[in-house]
């Protein structure tokens, strides 16, 4: 098993029973999507703030593994091993 620490915007929190930062316990060897899923089936309205019909990250939402976008890595693909740090970003919009 590995321990992957999940970060979340204030906005987030809500959908995650208040937390902003908590620990998701996955299997070794995982990857952002597979913690994003296990986060996911606990908590489905979180899921569907972040993920699309299609399971794709949002367009307003970004996912970092440590400093790094996902979408300039492997995607959901990218490996969360033991100790990763990861953090969703939503962006706001308004005028």
């Amino acid at each position: 098993m590995a321990s992957v620490t999940l970060q979340v915007p204030a906005v987030l929190a809500p959908t995650v029973g208040g937390r902003r930062v908590f620990e998701v316990e996955c299997d070794a060897g995982a990857t952002v999507g597979a913690v994003l899923d296990a986060v996911s089936a606990q908590f489905p309205v979180f899921a569907r703030r972040v993920r699309d019909e299609t399971g794709r990250v949002r367009r307003f939402a970004n996912v970092f593994v440590g400093r790094d976008n996902i979408r300039d890595l492997a995607g959901l693909d990218t490996p969360a091993p033991d100790g990763t740090r990861i953090m969703v970003i939503q962006s706001v919009a308004g005028g």
